[in-house]
């Protein structure tokens, strides 16, 4: 084929690791994995795909920004696709295979899952977060209650929440298991598609929202009839959570946290704080955070003594805009670190290495918005606890230095030892000045050259040409032998662990010496 058979991107957002910040990491990153870089951009040209560079952004912010569109079905290979779920989207996380048969025109097929319904009702208090929803969702049904369910939100609740918040919800359902999480269309939805210039897009999905869009009446009404299975959660009472260490359905609200930390004997001490991700970088996390900083800045306060501060934007977009509405300033004023348009501390690109519990194997906590905490994931220490909770929290955890701080009813002593509680975070749903465009180096590039020639070197560790299967003869296998059964929770990270093995995901026989080392 001369060209994909159906619209593809490719996103380089896995190999910059977070070290000295922003523009650094991601020259390093060029010096590092240039001949991934252009494989994938040689690739891109070859098939007509639009190829986002190293910087760019993390994929599944780029799609909610640029492809996302309700109504619609597209296949991801990241965990997280469902993200775009928050705009309407069926958007399903698979293999590599999986895609390529998209990519080819072959049909793509699963087993049709059953649908869980979570019914949202009432809406958030100041201090409430759409990440708290699925913090609890995961308390509730464990890693693998969600496995063979796609997630559908419904109720008045559903009105409350912004489409980037919507998404954060269906970003953290791979969490669950869940094939995928979708929202119905709201007017959140329409007014993110415009403020992200895609206004024809709004109009159409709003002219089919009645009939395609949403649920019929009789579902609200009697949803049990409708749902395989029906959760119900009260937005106006939903406390704030960590979940965590090491897994991401072990839910304690805020309010228990500090005798929870005390029972279990975690660090109170939190070493890193960390916002960012595909989960949480919206313009609506970054601005609610950027406001407790301001609260800080106006105290004379920083981040506690022994505590980084790191912040990841979610794209160029969201990187261009925090600067111009000074959103980077009031983090940096309190000591943030920006790092890199990029997954980076997420998905183990963290150079973390001179801290002393990393190179000491030392237990030691951390609080993220990130949306996995599994064992040595994020700096490859396997003592390092990571606390997953809503950008807020972790910017309080940063303020106060302990995981047993709550800012709901804790104080804090400013730069004169006088005592002061925070306000409930404030922030904007979308800039009220638009989204600024960024750098342009940044721009998708599309330049479809079918004639283009792919370069693999003969010698190269971390590309490896795949070679064709024989044609298969038409026979099932038979007596074919089980290699290995594993106990306990089995994970992605468990099967191909993340981290420093990212680098071999264009070599087979290298990458799959990681098989299942985890588990």
């Amino acid at each position: 084929m001369k060209q994909t058979a159906v619209p593809t991107s490719i996103h380089c957002d896995h190999l910059v690791e977070a070290y000295e910040g922003a523009d650094l990491d991601v020259a390093r990153s060029w010096q590092t994995s240039r001949e991934i870089y252009e494989f994938l951009q040689a690739a891109s040209q070859k098939y007509g795909i639009a190829f986002w560079k190293p910087g760019s952004g993390i994929i599944h912010q780029l799609v909610l920004e640029n492809y996302a569109a309700p109504g619609t079905l597209m296949l991801g290979t990241d965990s997280h696709t469902p993200n775009a779920g928050g705009l309407g989207m069926l958007a399903i996380g698979v293999g590599g295979a999986d895609a390529v048969d998209a990519m080819a025109a072959i049909p793509w097929e699963l087993k049709a899952p059953r649908v869980l319904g979570v019914h949202l009702h009432g809406s958030m208090h100041a201090w409430g977060s759409p990440k708290d929803v699925i913090l609890a969702l995961a308390g509730k049904l464990s890693v693998r209650g969600g496995t063979g369910y796609i997630i559908e939100y419904f109720g008045e609740g559903v009105d409350s929440l912004s489409c980037t918040g919507m998404a954060t919800i269906c970003n953290m359902g791979a969490e669950v298991g869940a094939t995928t999480s979708v929202f119905p269309y709201t007017s959140s939805m329409a007014r993110y598609l415009k403020a992200t210039r895609r206004a024809d897009i709004a109009t159409a999905a709003t002219a089919q929202q009645a009939g395609y869009l949403s649920a019929d009446s009789q579902v609200a009404a009697d949803p049990a009839k409708f749902y395989d299975e029906v959760v119900d959660i009260d937005l106006s009472t939903l406390e704030p959570g960590y979940n965590g260490p090491f897994t991401p359905d072990l839910h304690t609200p805020r309010s228990k946290m500090a005798d929870k930390v005390a029972a279990e004997g975690w660090s109170d001490h939190v070493s890193a704080a960390l916002i960012g991700s595909c989960t949480n970088s919206s313009y609506q996390d970054l601005s609610r955070a950027a406001s407790l900083a301001r609260q800080a800045s106006k105290h004379g306060l920083q981040v506690a003594k022994g505590t980084e501060f790191l912040v990841s934007p979610g794209s160029e977009q969201i990187r261009a805009t925090m600067e111009r509405d000074g959103i980077q300033e009031a983090f940096e004023a309190i000591g943030a670190k920006v790092l890199a348009n990029a997954c980076g501390p997420c998905i183990g690109q963290w150079n973390r290495d001179e801290h002393p519990a990393v190179r000491n194997r030392e237990s030691n906590s951390i609080v993220s918005s990130f949306n996995r905490n599994f064992r040595a994931r994020n700096d490859g220490n396997p003592n390092t606890m990571n606390f997953l909770t809503s950008p807020e929290m972790v910017l309080s955890a940063a303020l106060s230095g302990r995981l047993s701080f709550n800012p709901l009813a804790d104080e804090l002593k400013d730069n004169k030892g006088r005592s002061f509680r925070l306000e409930p975070p404030t922030g904007d749903e979308l800039p009220a000045a638009g989204y600024a465009e960024g750098r342009e180096e940044y721009l998708p590039l599309l330049d479809h050259q079918p004639a283009k020639q792919i370069p693999i070197s003969p010698e190269s560790m971390r590309l490896q040409p795949l070679e064709a299967f024989a044609p298969w003869n038409g026979q099932e296998f038979q007596d074919t032998r089980v290699l290995v059964t594993v106990q306990g929770k089995c994970t992605t990270d468990h099967i191909s662990a993340a981290g420093k093995w990212l680098k071999y995901k264009g070599h087979l026989e290298n990458l799959a010496r990681n098989t299942l080392i985890g588990a």
